[in-house]
């Protein structure tokens, strides 16, 4: 039995295939300039212990950048120490390994509606206004700032405005005694966005 004829225009043909193919693959790779990096995949609160396993990576171009974002996770974790929002990549200053968060959570109404902007994982500013004796009130301060928003309560009852204002937050530890003595006087309280 005697076997067909290889053209050799036929494998000559072949390999400039092999090789055009084999020769943009190494421009591509030589070319390629991104660096892998940590990104969330879903939202992470202050003092939330965070492995390997709850991130996802990302090959993203940062050039000299790369350095500020996490491309790793330690044996034993890292704690975060502000909020990072679902798919936002993960910046150094926001993990510390280690690190004890003090937070504490309160429930706070605003006397104001909420912003629709304001969710979980939100940073807000806690303001207060002192009522004063004429029945006025004081200029407002902030007595918490850039708290952590775990979740917006819905109203309960038969009476209901249809707009949430109340919210339960994480605050320092050291802002806690502030907090509810704003919460416990005649107070106004409003909640908005921090920024």
């Amino acid at each position: 039995m005697r076997l067909p004829a290889v053209d050799p225009r036929a494998v000559v043909g072949a390999g400039l295939i092999l090789a055009s193919i084999a020769g943009v693959w190494f421009v591509v790779e030589a070319a390629d300039q991104s660096s892998p990096v940590l990104v969330a995949g879903s939202t992470l609160s202050v003092g939330d212990t965070i492995s390997q396993d709850d991130l996802e990576v990302a090959h993203v171009r940062l050039d000299a950048a790369d350095t500020r974002y996490l491309a790793s996770v330690p044996e034993g974790g890292l704690v975060v120490t502000r909020t990072v929002f679902e798919g936002e990549l993960i910046p150094l200053s926001a993990v510390k390994a280690g690190a004890r968060v003090q937070v504490r959570a309160v429930v706070v109404e605003s006397a104001t509606r909420l912003p629709g902007s304001v969710e979980a994982g939100s940073l807000v500013d806690v303001w207060a206004a002192e009522q004063q004796e004429d029945g006025s009130f004081a200029p407002p301060i902030v007595v918490v700032g850039g708290a952590s928003v775990v979740d917006v309560l819905e109203q309960q009852g038969l009476v209901t405005t249809g707009a949430a204002s109340t919210v339960e937050i994480l605050v320092p530890t050291g802002s806690v005694a502030l907090l509810l003595a704003a919460l416990a006087g005649d107070s106004a309280i409003s909640i908005v966005p921090a920024g």
